[in-house]
């Protein structure tokens, strides 16, 4: 049983992995995949998510990150949707990792997924494009810290490249973009609404 510390953004979660396969449908396939306990959205695929996958156009070629990859349904996509890219998936939760690198050998995609922490990307990597369902619940100074991080890593150039970021509208979606523009001086626009969630779009 997990512990009361034990979240999805703990390093080495406590409680039991208790791993199992389920049934999603990634870039329009469906596959199975294993989850876990101590990860974020342990049974499956959230509604977030869901609609960054559904809403947001396929990535371009050349290095891509999933910031905050869980166990792996954005990288997952990422690679099926652009075979010629590279695609970085960060978390800072070990076994969320393990789970990114079972699911894409399972799928055949392991040579262009690379599950890592945030400290095991080169620093001179930048991205074609990063899709994340970020960890709103982590707090505003930790989430800010992450963003001003990863978006600044962002290579020149509008959709389908740039930042996608899909957020709740009352977990303070609006504010965020707010908060990116002017913080980080990067363009950020609402690229669209659906279910009770914005996908944000940032560029540089």
């Amino acid at each position: 049983m997990a512990t009361v510390s034990d979240h999805y953004f703990t390093a080495e979660p406590a409680s039991d992995a208790e791993r199992r396969l389920v049934a999603v449908d990634l870039a329009g396939v469906s596959t199975q995949v294993e989850v876990a306990a101590g990860i974020f959205s342990p049974g499956g695929l959230d509604k977030g998510t869901r609609v960054l996958l559904d809403e947001v156009p396929a990535p371009p070629a050349g290095d891509l990150l999933d910031l905050g990859c869980g166990w792996g349904p954005i990288a997952l996509t990422m690679a099926r949707r652009a075979p010629g890219a590279t695609v970085w998936a960060v978390d800072v939760n070990l076994r969320a990792l393990d789970l990114v690198r079972r699911n894409a050998d399972r799928l055949g995609i392991a040579r262009q997924v690379h599950a890592v922490t945030p400290d095991e990307v080169p620093d001179d990597v930048t991205f074609a494009a990063l899709w994340s369902n970020p960890p709103i619940r982590v707090g505003k100074q930790a989430l800010h810290d992450m963003l001003r991080r990863w978006l600044p890593r962002l290579a020149p150039g509008g959709a389908p490249g740039g930042g996608w970021m899909v957020v709740q509208k009352n977990l303070g979606s609006d504010s965020m973009a707010r908060w990116i523009q002017a913080d980080l001086g990067l363009p950020t626009q609402r690229a669209t609404s659906s279910k009770g969630f914005r996908v944000l779009h940032v560029t540089r």
